[in-house]
């Protein structure tokens, strides 16, 4: 599915489908949007050859997963991005592969799916595609970014009262919970940070390796830069709080594994000599002096309640219970 969005150079905003392509080359100073849902990957790798694309590009764009990168090519910028497909509860975000070509008067979007970020920037009032396609282009990762960046944000107050509970209650299915949070914290840590990457590259390519890339894109570069890397430091700080509970809550488990496995061991220690006491006079040898005393009974008693008491006090004065 290929729509267009057309920008003449008087403003007037056309929307449409593939036949306002050829509109825009006879347009001086038209620039248009050209956004591709891939449903037929031949069909769009024949389009985007047709439209000047580098081969190299395209096959990466095609592919079903590929790390996020940047290349600077003589002609357009070629951008793959991880955007928004879908969003669930705590985190579970489904992510989709964005691919941008980005020439000075042309933008074309390859969404392997439903993309949000791309939506909303769609249904906006587009001035800034007749300033230039890369203007539309960080506007689409700027407000990809701040979808996930609200999402953390749900997230930090979520993390909170948990981290409360954790502390007066926690238990074995908070402590799988929070791992849960963590395998999904590692894998926006390295979506965001291969998003770092994309924008440390616009930011310092600019001006060396590509005209497209002017002072009047400077403060948009930077505004996208500071937003991922508060993305970045912000699910490695929630990682680091999720990894500060759970060892917490290991280190407390074993503390009062230590102190039970501790009583455990002094109630052992006091009836080993008792134990011992009650299976030496309960041998049946017939010749056993003490068995015939009238007061055998209960100086037995006596002297094992001596030592059950003379250990406890040991025990005590060692700090050990």
């Amino acid at each position: 599915m290929v729509r267009t969005q057309l920008m003449e150079i008087n403003g007037q905003i056309s929307l449409g489908g593939e036949e306002l392509i050829e509109k825009a080359t006879s347009l001086p100073g038209a620039k248009i949007w050209i956004d591709v849902e891939l449903t037929d990957k031949q069909a769009v790798q024949q389009f985007l050859i047709e439209q000047g694309c580098h081969p190299l590009a395209i096959a990466d764009a095609l592919r079903d997963r590929h790390p996020p990168k940047i290349e600077l090519f003589d002609s357009h910028i070629f951008i793959l991005y991880r955007g928004v497909l879908a969003i669930e509860n705590d985190l579970d975000i489904e992510h989709l592969q964005l691919a941008f070509f980005i020439s000075d008067n042309k933008l074309i979007t390859v969404r392997h799916g439903h993309s949000k970020g791309v939506e909303k920037v769609w249904a906006m009032d587009n001035s800034l595609l007749i300033d230039s396609p890369l203007h539309v282009a960080l506007k689409v990762m700027h407000t990809s970014a701040g979808i996930y960046l609200e999402q953390i944000l749900q997230f930090e107050n979520k993390l909170s009262d948990l981290e409360d509970a954790f502390l007066q209650r926690g238990n074995d299915q908070m402590m799988a919970e929070l791992v849960s949070y963590r395998s999904r914290l590692v894998k926006l840590r390295r979506i965001f940070s291969y998003h770092c990457g994309i924008s440390d590259s616009l930011h310092t390519e600019q001006g060396v390796r590509s005209a497209l890339i002017t002072e009047a894109h400077i403060h948009e570069i930077i505004d996208v830069k500071d937003r991922f890397e508060r993305l970045y430091t912000l699910v490695q700080m929630h990682y680091e709080l999720c990894g500060d509970l759970l060892d917490g809550y290991l280190s407390i488990s074993s503390h009062q594994l230590n102190v039970t496995m501790r009583v455990l061991t002094v109630i052992t220690a006091i009836f080993v000599p008792l134990s011992f006491l009650a299976g030496l006079y309960g041998m049946n040898f017939e010749m056993m002096p003490e068995l015939k005393w009238k007061y055998g009974y209960f100086i037995l008693l006596g002297v094992m309640a001596v030592v059950a008491v003379g250990l406890l006090s040991f025990f005590k004065r060692r700090r050990w219970m």
